[in-house]
C-alpha cells in the first residue's frame, strides 16, 4: 500500500479500554472512522453508550462492555468476549487510568494499590490476554497510553507517573518478546491533555499559567491531537516500528528558554 491507504484500518478488529473518557472515546471514533470494528470497554455505562452511538450514526461497528480493571480477574473474560463478538483482535488500545493527586506524605497504600490495579497491572494483563488472539490472527498492534509524567515529573503525581513509566517500559520488554508473532508494542506519552480528568491541573489559575509560560506552544493538547499517533502505531504505516514511545508534548521536554 501507498499513500493515505496505509493507514486504513478497514477489516481490523480493535478494543479499546477506558474507551468511555475523553481521550478513549475520540481514539475509538478515530479507529472506527479509519475502518476498524470497535470493542469499547469502561466502567461508566453512560460514556460508553454515549461513544458507541456516535460511532453507530456515523455507520460504524461497535459493541460494549462494562468491567472495572481494577478487577484482574474480569480481564481474561473482557478480552475473550471482544475475540469472540468481533472474530478476532489486532489492536489494543491501553487506555485506561486513573489518578489520584495527593503529595507523597499523604500517599496510602489504598491509593497506591488503585492506581497500580488500573494504570499498570490492567495494561500487563490485558496485553498478556489478546497475545494469543493476535498470534491467531498472525501479527497485531498494541499501543499503551502513557503520559509525559513518565519523565517530566509533577508534585503530587508520584504513582501515576510510576505506573505510566512502567507501561512505557512494558511496551519495549512486550515488543522485544513478541516480534516473532508478528505483535507490535509501542506507547505514546501525551503531555497534559485538557478533559475533565486534568481539570484540577488547568482549572486552576496558576498552574493555567504555568502552561502558558513553560509549554512552547502555550496550552494543553486536545484529545484530537493524539489521534494522529494511534492511527499511525495501529495501522500498516508503522509496520518496521516496534518498541518505541512517541512524545506529544507541546514541546516541553525539548528544552527551556532563558527568557521565560
Amino acid at each position: 500500500m501507498t499513500g493515505i491507504e496505509i493507514f486504513s484500518l478497514s477489516g481490523k478488529c480493535a478494543v479499546i479500554t477506558g474507551a468511555g473518557g475523553a481521550i478513549g472515546s475520540t481514539i475509538a471514533q478515530a479507529l472506527s472512522a479509519a475502518g476498524a470494528k470497535v470493542f469499547l470497554q469502561d466502567f461508566n455505562q453512560v460514556g460508553l453508550t454515549a461513544i458507541s452511538n456516535v460511532i453507530s450514526t456515523s455507520g460504524g461497528q461497535s459493541w460494549e462492555y462494562i468491567c472495572d480493571l481494577s478487577d484482574i480477574s474480569s480481564i481474561e473474560p473482557f478480552i475473550a468476549t471482544a475475540a469472540e463478538k468481533m472474530g478476532g483482535i489486532d489492536i489494543l488500545i491501553n487506555c485506561a487510568g486513573i489518578n489520584r493527586r495527593k503529595p507523597i506524605d499523604e500517599v496510602t497504600p489504598e491509593d497506591f494499590d488503585a492506581i497500580v490495579a488500573v494504570n499498570m497491572k490492567a495494561v500487563f494483563f490485558a496485553s498478556q490476554a489478546v497475545h494469543p488472539h493476535m498470534k491467531l490472527r498472525g501479527g497485531g498492534a498494541i499501543v499503551n497510553i502513557s503520559s509525559i509524567t513518565a519523565r517530566y515529573s509533577f508534585a503530587m503525581g508520584s504513582v501515576y507517573a510510576a505506573t505510566k513509566a512502567a507501561i512505557s517500559a512494558m511496551a519495549r520488554s512486550f515488543s522485544r518478546e513478541w516480534v516473532s508473532d508478528g505483535i507490535r508494542v509501542n506507547s505514546i506519552e501525551p503531555g497534559y491533555v485538557k478533559t475533565e480528568f486534568t481539570r484540577p491541573v488547568w482549572g486552576d489559575p496558576q498552574r493555567a499559567e504555568w502552561f502558558k509560560r513553560f509549554v512552547p506552544m502555550g496550552r494543553l493538547a486536545e484529545p484530537e491531537e493524539l489521534i494522529g499517533a494511534v492511527l499511525y502505531l495501529a495501522s500498516d504505516a508503522s509496520s518496521y516500528v516496534t518498541g518505541q514511545t512517541i512524545v506529544i508534548d507541546g514541546g516541553l521536554t525539548a528544552g527551556g528558554d532563558f527568557d521565560k
